[in-house]
């Protein structure tokens, strides 16, 4: 059966870019940037992202396409070509670590499903500019069993619906339509933001970078960030990649994604931070600063319904975009391995991993599970951490050295500088075998 491939160039670039844009940009990038110093972290999110995420996605590109499958099947042809068995364990990692992203990630994009509901109501009881009536309110849903649970199926059910559609019906499709819809929304949101009293000293706060706040822990944040929000070290881009006509320039298309993603996530601060100052919120409220913060400015602001409603269908599109990616890596496994038809694979692993996410829905405050933890950690809070600051991390350290030492030739041939000696090709070499194991390395220990 001839592999799927991606409709045009600049759709392929939209998906991969709504692969990236997702809830790592607009719900988590504001509040991990506001915990972490603002403007400090930011640079330092930027700096990594331009380098270290630049070289990933070209590499994970070019293997995708070289072996025209994902990432278990990538490392099983080089175990066929001499390599040690012992690197396929690289692939089912991902596919593991995609499970575990989908188990929580489904959880937020359930709250997204529900917000946009809430906010259709005009005059309800999510326009109040009492934040803590909002906290409330918030921790109540979450801890109501019944509607966040639903709330997280039916997000579930939306994701598994579009992969069915396929690459190029599916998911090409629906970031063609919705991408554009997405930046547009976060520039109207952000000049509306800026013009209200008192935003500049949250423009300060995001902008004006204090380094003497840098510490081990935000290396890792920002490491495990940028990773998240370009969805590398968790074999997206590699499946995307196998999707890719051999036509496509994989270094120019890097350079648009990764621009379209730090553009939003960028955007994204701009949209969240000089509002909650304006207001007078704290920066640092963590993931209720999208959720609780946010409809409390949007009280104060003249037709602030209408506001509501773009917001939290921003973050729909958001969610979506991106989880759509994930599921996607499962399914083109279950698919290339097993044989089995999209369908099948699409709603047998959404299935599973609402089995798996119900323990993180239900492990919030008020939830059933809200008291059990595991390491100090709830099951929400436990993958997501493990995803983000240990699988990512590790999978790509792995990948680099795999890259570099094992399957260079395949990177060579699929960037196009069939000539070694290429500036280009010479610095991804050097790049791939030492400077990037040494960053994540460095990174992950100072972080210990």
């Amino acid at each position: 059966m001839a592999r799927s491939q991606w409709g045009s160039r600049f759709g392929f670039i939209l998906a991969a870019a709504g692969s990236a844009v997702g809830l790592g940009a607009v719900w988590k990038f504001p509040y991990v940037t506001a915990t972490n110093g603002g403007g400090v972290f930011l640079f330092i999110y930027l700096a990594i992202s331009l380098t270290l995420g630049l070289v990933l996605m070209v590499t994970e590109w070019a293997l995708g396409r070289a072996a025209q499958s994902g990432p278990v099947g990538v490392f099983k042809r080089a175990t066929k070509n001499g390599a040690s068995p012992a690197w396929a364990l690289i692939g089912y990692g991902t596919i593991l670590t995609c499970f575990l992203i989908l188990s929580f990630y489904c959880v937020v994009g359930g709250w997204t499903v529900a917000y946009f509901l809430k906010s259709l109501g005009a005059g309800g009881p999510l326009f109040t500019p009492d934040a803590e009536a909002l906290k409330a309110q918030f921790d109540a849903f979450v801890g109501n069993p019944l509607w966040s649970a639903l709330s997280f199926v039916t997000f579930a059910a939306l994701t598994t619906w579009i992969v069915v559609g396929g690459v190029s019906k599916g998911i090409e499709t629906l970031s063609k339509y919705l991408m554009p819809v997405l930046f547009l929304l976060m520039l109207v949101l952000i000049v509306r933001g800026l013009t209200l009293p008192g935003a500049t000293d949250g423009l300060l706060y995001y902008l004006r970078p204090d380094f003497s706040k840098i510490t081990g822990g935000m290396l890792v944040d920002a490491m495990g960030l940028s990773l998240f929000s370009l969805s590398l070290g968790m074999g997206i881009m590699v499946t995307y990649g196998s999707y890719i006509t051999r036509e496509t320039k994989l270094v120019r298309s890097s350079l648009w994604v990764i621009f379209l993603a730090v553009t939003t996530c960028f955007l994204a601060g701009l949209m969240v931070l000089p509002p909650v100052f304006a207001f007078g919120f704290s920066p640092t409220t963590g993931p209720g600063l999208t959720m609780v913060t946010m409809p409390a400015v949007f009280a104060h602001l003249p037709a602030g319904s209408m506001f509501a409603m773009a917001f939290f269908f921003l973050l729909l599109v958001a969610a979506l975009t991106s989880s759509v990616s994930i599921l996607e890596v499962i399914v083109s496994f279950l698919i290339d391995e097993f044989g089995w038809s999209r369908r099948k694979a699409a709603w047998l692993t959404v299935a599973a991993f609402c089995v798996t996410g119900m323990g993180a829905c239900l492990s919030q405050d008020g939830g059933w599970l809200g008291g059990v933890t595991v390491f100090g950690k709830t099951l929400f809070n436990l993958y997501d951490y493990t995803t983000s600051n240990l699988l990512m991390p590790l999978g790509e350290l792995a990948l680099a050295v795999f890259a570099g030492w094992v399957a260079w030739p395949l990177i060579e041939t699929q960037v196009g500088a069939s000539d070694s000696r290429s500036v280009l090709m010479r610095a991804m070499r050097v790049f791939l075998r030492f400077v990037l194991p040494v960053m994540i390395v460095i990174v992950m220990i100072s972080g210990l």
